[in-house]
C-alpha cells in the first residue's frame, strides 16, 4: 500500500480565509475618508470540504483548530479616492479595447489636454480608422507598426507606458502626443497622411 504525501500548497480552507479577509479589508476601505489603524480580521471557514480531496484527510489544514488570521498591521491608511481612481482607470482601459470606447477616450483627451475641436477629432478619426480601425491589437506584419496609432517602431510608445502592447489608453495617449509634437494638430497630420499614406 502506497503512503500518501500531503501536497505542499495551501489548503482551500486557508485560501478561502485569506480571500474573505481581503474582501473585508477592501469593503472597509470604501469610506470617503481614510481608513486607519491596525486591523486584524479573523475568518473561520470549516475545514471539511463538501467533496473529499485526493489523498484523504492529510490534504486538509494541518491546524484545523486555529482560525485563519490576516494581520494588516503595516497598513496605516488607505486612500479610498485613490482606489476609486484606479477602478475608473481599469474600466477606461477595458472600454477602450472596443473601437467605440477608444474613440470616446481619444476625443475626451484631445479636447481636455490639447483643446482640439470636433473638427480636429474628425481628422484624427480618419487617420486612425484607415491605419488600424481603432483596434489596439492592429499590427503591420511588414513594418512592425503597432496599435491604434500604428507607432513605428512600436517601442516608441514605451515613453508613455511599458504596457503599450495591451493598453489602448497608453497607445492613444502616445499617439496624440506624437501628432501634437510633429504636426501640431490632427488635421495637419491628415494632410501629410493623404499625401504619403503615412504620418
Amino acid at each position: 500500500m502506497k503512503s500518501f504525501k500531503p501536497l505542499h500548497h495551501p489548503s482551500r480552507a486557508r485560501a478561502l480565509s485569506l480571500s474573505a479577509a481581503l474582501l473585508a479589508f477592501f469593503l472597509m476601505a470604501v469610506e470617503p475618508s481614510y481608513a486607519s489603524s491596525t486591523m486584524q480580521v479573523y475568518v473561520n471557514i470549516p475545514n471539511t470540504p463538501a467533496t473529499p480531496f485526493p489523498g484523504g484527510d492529510d490534504y486538509l489544514d494541518p491546524n484545523p483548530g486555529v482560525p485563519s488570521l490576516l494581520e494588516l498591521g503595516m497598513v496605516k491608511a488607505v486612500d479610498a479616492s485613490a482606489m476609486a481612481l484606479l477602478s475608473i482607470a481599469a474600466r477606461q482601459i477595458e472600454s477602450a479595447r472596443q473601437p467605440a470606447g477608444a474613440k470616446a477616450f481619444a476625443k475626451e483627451l484631445a479636447l481636455n489636454t490639447y483643446q482640439w475641436s470636433d473638427d480636429q477629432f474628425d481628422c484624427l478619426n480618419k487617420i486612425w480608422t484607415k491605419e488600424s480601425h481603432w483596434n489596439y491589437k492592429a499590427r503591420n506584419k511588414i513594418s512592425g507598426a503597432h496599435g491604434i496609432p500604428q507607432a513605428l517602431p512600436a517601442t516608441k510608445m514605451e515613453s508613455i507606458g511599458t504596457d503599450w502592447r495591451t493598453n489602448p489608453v497608453t497607445q492613444i495617449t502616445w499617439g496624440l502626443s506624437y501628432i501634437e509634437k510633429r504636426y501640431e494638430t490632427p488635421c495637419r497630420a491628415l494632410v501629410k497622411f493623404k499625401r504619403s499614406n503615412w504620418y
